[in-house]
């Protein structure tokens, strides 16, 4: 006895023992087995909606880590800004050009997420080196102007204050950022990570300015900011092996 198979026409159903195809003659194409056209729809559908999910899930997450380090760098220029107008300080400009620099990188990033593009992030990796070589650039000229045309910082416990305040500041941005960048798989975020991070160590070389001045060493301040734009062009150069390595995949 041939088993009865359950039939679809438009909104209506009804089942017969036809199998295989066949044809109604009131409704021909609308006439298909219900049990393969509800398996095949709630395939497809189930299929598009996975991969529409990573991808906005992956664009969430990583607006948000950039939305969250921009955040937090930019408080810790502002701060160190205010510090800079009052003291003088050119190791303390050269951190605060450079964690300005590094706060602005988060606009390309920002972006490349929201488009959800791989390409676009690897761009952005690479305003990212761009930013960093340029902070370096501007923080050795003023260094250097300094060495010409020598001033003694002042306020000397705010300048300590402020590099203590870019040590956390990058600490906590580069904790968010390698964090998501591991996460997502970003090789840009993995990079501006280990930048920040590395930011944090330079950042203590204004508390340490801070101290030579203090025993009476007021040229150890501009000899720290071309120091610190060493350590920036090294960071510059790391920066870019990991971008470079993210394109040839």
């Amino acid at each position: 006895m041939e088993q009865s198979l359950v039939h679809r026409h438009g909104s209506r159903v009804h089942s017969h023992p036809h199998r295989g195809a066949h044809r109604h003659l009131r409704s021909p194409a609308l006439a298909r087995p219900v049990a393969d056209h509800d398996d095949h729809d709630h395939h497809h559908h189930g299929h598009s909606h996975g991969l529409i999910d990573e991808q906005i899930t992956r664009s969430r997450e990583g607006v948000r880590a950039v939305s969250l380090s921009l955040a937090v760098l930019g408080a810790t220029a502002a701060l160190q800004a205010l510090v800079f107008a009052v003291s003088g300080s050119i190791s303390l400009l050269a951190d605060l050009i450079h964690n300005g620099g590094d706060a602005l990188t988060a606009l390309p990033l920002g972006v490349a997420f929201a488009l959800r593009s791989r390409t676009a992030e690897r761009y952005a990796g690479l305003a990212v080196v761009l930013a960093i070589f340029a902070s370096a650039i501007v923080a050795g000229v003023e260094a250097l102007a300094r060495l010409i045309h020598p001033s003694t910082p002042s306020d000397l416990w705010l300048l300590a204050a402020a590099g203590a305040a870019g040590f956390l500041g990058n600490a906590l941005a580069a904790r968010i950022r390698s964090r998501a960048g591991r996460r997502l798989d970003s090789a840009a975020l993995i990079a501006d990570g280990a930048h920040a991070r590395a930011d944090a160590y330079v950042s203590l070389a204004v508390v340490a300015s801070a101290l030579a001045v203090a025993l009476g060493a007021p040229i150890a301040d501009p000899l720290i900011g071309l120091a610190m734009t060493a350590v920036i062009l090294r960071i510059t150069w790391a920066s870019w092996v990991t971008v470079r390595g993210a394109h040839t995949h």
